[in-house]
């Protein structure tokens, strides 16, 4: 992974600073603001991403199974160098541009999880995430809590961002993670087995990005946690992680660490 640079640090201080304000709560906590679920776009007033739909591309890669794994992953091996940096895919797409942006700059692969009603609204996010050599993957319709819904209203929260990744991608995306929660129920579990994704994507490094707590302590958090083979949960959406990714990648740079897409972490 390349080193990232003084300067680079400070333009992406910077642009976190002045996004602060317009910066949307998607978190995965039970009590962070959604504003999908609440009736309100997530759209900014002028939309960052491209005005007409994403062009038409090979299909991305489809779900694997990794033997030995369990059906529920929250860490890779931990005798390698390599880290999974994974973003909850919604709110502001100038915000996602800006990380994906900073995180190639370090050479830095991430995994996205993508929420499908936000793939409506910005639909070339998908392209750009894969051209960029991430994983994609769904983050369920809507972001409800997806653990406390009947049956039948968690199979149209998997199916539902799956049928969207689908037509814009060719594929259901590479994983599944659960929306407002960490693990998923053994409902979920197998609902998203039926659904075409063997494993469920959870995390064992939680930044707490979502509660807004400054781009100090999202980086401090992470890297007094994270260690080989760790799967961290992030945000898009919101300024802090887009200040605290630079000092991320450059502390990972440091240690010898890799970040790579969550597939080249069980490869």
């Amino acid at each position: 992974m390349g080193r990232v640079t003084t300067t680079d640090r400070r333009g992406a201080l910077r642009f976190g600073a002045g996004l602060t304000a317009a910066a949307l709560t998607t978190g995965c906590s039970a009590t962070a603001a959604d504003p999908v679920a609440a009736g309100h776009s997530a759209s900014p007033a002028h939309p960052a991403s491209p005005a007409h739909p994403a062009r038409a591309a090979p299909a991305a890669p489809a779900p694997r199974r990794f033997p030995g794994q369990p059906a529920q992953i929250d860490h890779g091996p931990r005798d390698h160098p390599r880290v999974a940096l994974t973003f909850h895919g919604q709110g502001d797409p100038a915000v996602a541009y800006a990380l994906l942006k900073e995180a190639e700059r370090a050479h830095a692969r991430v995994t996205v999880l993508a929420v499908g009603t936000w793939l409506d609204e910005h639909p070339a996010v998908a392209r750009r995430i894969l051209d960029g050599g991430h994983d994609l993957g769904n983050h369920t319709l809507h972001h409800r809590d997806i653990n406390t819904m009947s049956e039948a209203e968690a199979r149209a929260e998997i199916t539902g961002c799956a049928d969207r990744l689908r037509r814009l991608t060719g594929s259901i995306g590479t994983w599944f993670r659960p929306s407002r929660t960490q693990r998923a129920t053994p409902l979920v579990e197998s609902l998203a087995r039926t659904a075409g994704y063997p494993h469920v994507l959870s995390y064992d490094v939680d930044s707490l990005d979502f509660t807004s707590p400054g781009a100090a302590e999202v980086t401090r958090k992470v890297t007094s946690e994270i260690r080989e083979g760790s799967v961290v949960s992030l945000h898009f959406g919101y300024a802090d992680t887009v200040a605290a990714l630079p000092a991320l990648l450059e502390d990972l740079d440091r240690r010898g660490l890799a970040a790579v897409t969550t597939t080249e972490l069980l490869t």
